[in-house]
């Protein structure tokens, strides 16, 4: 069965992070699609391999990503 998740990417250094938002994952790599395709496997690395109460801590598919704008300075 495929999930989706949500990833944050940023620049850090010389290269990107990127980090699932429902389960607090996070991998890097030298552009934005390397550290997303790192993700995607760290993220299916979790699945595979942690115990089921881990994966029923740390998921959380009911958060929700939102932007929003503000005027400032």
């Amino acid at each position: 069965m495929a999930h989706k998740f949500s990833a944050s990417i940023w620049k850090e250094d010389d290269g990107y992070v990127a980090q699932c938002i429902e389960i607090d994952i996070a991998s890097q790599g030298d552009t934005e699609a390397e550290a997303l395709a790192n993700l995607r496997e760290a993220v299916d690395l979790f699945f595979e391999c942690a115990p089921p109460e881990e994966v029923t801590e740390r998921y959380h598919p009911e958060i929700q990503v939102a932007q929003f704008e503000i005027a400032h300075g």
